[in-house]
């Protein structure tokens, strides 16, 4: 479990943080992958025509490119565990709050796109054990929370 425990507010007010750290880790996602399938069929003609002469330019700044998404990718991960929050799936901008519901350890869940948080899991359960937010689970959030 996280050291940082969170109440149902704190996780929320983090949430337009969170949607701008996600949307750029899938847009450096999105072009380190671009830059990688470029790179690669760069070498793929160089095997496949023995030895084609290779644009160095071009293969110069897909290299670069990938470097560089790969460094900003890293960043913004980085500074989403760093509030606290668990990345658990970046292709579908999946965040976990870790807190407590009465004396047991559980995750807010939330998904990039939904516009607050409204489930919740168990620590062992995951994306698919994912449960409502009711009224009763937020009242017991509540009395859980650390002051």
């Amino acid at each position: 479990m996280s050291e940082e425990i969170f109440d149902l507010g704190r996780a929320e007010r983090l949430l337009p943080q969170l949607e701008q750290l996600l949307k750029v880790a899938l847009e450096q996602k999105q072009r380190l992958s671009r830059f990688g399938k470029e790179q690669a069929q760069q070498l793929e003609r160089i095997i496949v025509l023995g030895g084609s002469r290779v644009d160095l330019e071009h293969f110069t700044h897909c290299k670069r490119g990938k470097e560089e998404s790969g460094a900003r990718l890293r960043q913004a991960a980085e500074e989403i565990e760093g509030l606290g929050c668990l990345l658990k799936d970046l292709d579908i901008g999946l965040v976990d709050f870790p807190c407590r519901l009465g004396e047991r350890e559980v995750y807010l869940c939330w998904k990039l796109g939904e516009p607050n948080i409204q489930f919740w899991h168990h620590v062992e359960e995951g994306f698919a054990g994912r449960k409502p937010l009711d009224e009763k689970t937020i009242q017991q959030l509540q009395r859980s929370s650390p002051d």
